[in-house]
C-alpha cells in the first residue's frame, strides 16, 4: 500500500483518537492491506459492548471520510 494512504490513514486516526482516550480507550494502526484497514482497540475499548458500535459507526466512518479508497476498518 502507498505510504502516503497509511500516513492519511494514521492522521484520521490520530484525529478521533481524542475522543477514544477521553472515555479511557485508544486505537492503534495494525497495518492497511489493499482497501482494508486493520486496527487494535485497546485499553477500555477493547471490552467495552459498544466497541463494535464505535468502530465501525466512529472509526470506519471517519476514515472512509478521510481516505475514501478504503472500503472497511476490521479490528484484529
Amino acid at each position: 500500500m502507498d505510504e502516503l494512504v497509511i500516513k492519511r490513514v494514521q492522521a484520521a486516526l490520530d484525529d478521533i483518537r481524542p475522543q477514544l482516550q477521553g472515555d479511557g480507550g485508544d486505537v492503534e494502526l495494525v497495518g492497511v492491506e489493499g482497501d482494508v484497514v486493520k486496527v487494535r482497540l485497546v485499553g477500555h475499548c477493547a471490552g467495552c459492548p459498544m466497541a463494535q458500535m464505535t468502530l465501525k459507526n466512529g472509526i470506519e466512518a471517519h476514515v472512509r471520510a478521510c481516505v475514501p479508497e478504503i472500503q472497511r476498518v476490521d479490528s484484529v
